[in-house]
């Protein structure tokens, strides 16, 4: 799990064009390291909106916006175009991102469990160092960039 004050990893994966994305891509510059659960769904779909309507004013404050989840890169081309997004999305196929950051784990929905992502977003300093968790119970989908600013 990652805490702040941790360095978060170099390579970050692969983004929607199938470009391996770097921390050091980022050098100097704030990161919004944001984690959903799944392409297409209400409330992911309201929380990257949010962050597409902010865009400017995040980017004003320093901010580059990066969102991941377990989705392929097909996925995230298809919720980039439908949404219009300004910003790339990390394909975590193998999980590897999710379970450094400590954001995959048991959910459970209507009684039934099952694995997903928690939504969580890490705000990362110019040196790439967790500076501020937004955790799953804090994150209001259709006012995060606010929450970020």
């Amino acid at each position: 799990m990652m805490n702040v004050g941790d360095k978060a990893p170099e390579i970050l994966g692969s983004n929607e064009k199938g470009d391996e994305i770097r921390l050091s891509d980022y050098r100097g510059k704030k990161v919004v390291l944001y984690f959903y659960p799944k392409d297409m769904t209400s409330g992911c779909t309201a929380e990257a909106c949010n962050l597409r309507d902010n865009y400017a004013d995040l980017k004003k404050a320093g901010y580059e916006i990066i969102g991941v989840s377990i989705d392929n890169e097909k996925s995230h081309q298809k919720f980039i175009e439908k949404n219009t997004l300004p910003f790339t999305l990390i394909a975590d196929t193998d999980k590897k991102l999710v379970e450094q950051f400590g954001v995959w784990g048991e959910k459970s929905m209507y009684g039934r469990k099952y694995m997903g992502t928690f939504r969580t977003t890490f705000i990362l300093n110019e040196e790439g160092i967790v500076e501020r968790i937004i955790t799953p119970k804090e994150i209001k989908t259709k006012d995060h960039a606010a929450q970020i600013l």
